[in-house]
């Protein structure tokens, strides 16, 4: 028989989803807080932690660590919350959420140049 595996929405209480929706592409990095709270954290923000000293999309980090896209999203909206990341929205939408004229010219520049 296989060891007991703890199953992945335990680590997140049972939710499967947070109040802050993060975009799979959305890319996050460890702030200096995350260093000084890491003796106080759980053992998934500290991993967290410590892959995001570098920049990383959320679906980047959810591959890394092996974990649910979903889980990894509760976790990431958790740690927002808490001030250990930084959340880099796409800077590039307008108010409404959608691409900005510059981005869409950019990326119909690079497709003519395929």
């Amino acid at each position: 028989m296989s060891a007991l595996r703890v199953r992945p929405y335990t680590r997140t209480g049972g939710r499967t989803r947070s109040a802050r929706t993060l975009a799979i592409e959305t890319i996050v990095t460890t702030n200096e807080r995350a260093d000084r709270d890491a003796l106080t954290s759980t053992a998934e923000h500290r991993a967290i932690g410590d892959l995001c000293r570098h920049p990383h999309s959320v679906a980047e980090v959810a591959a890394r660590l092996r974990l649910p896209l979903g889980v990894v999203r509760v976790l990431l909206a958790d740690m927002s919350d808490l001030s250990l990341i930084v959340v880099h929205q796409g800077e590039e939408l307008d108010a409404e959420g959608k691409p900005s004229l510059e981005l869409m010219e950019r990326v119909l520049a690079g497709l003519r140049r395929i």
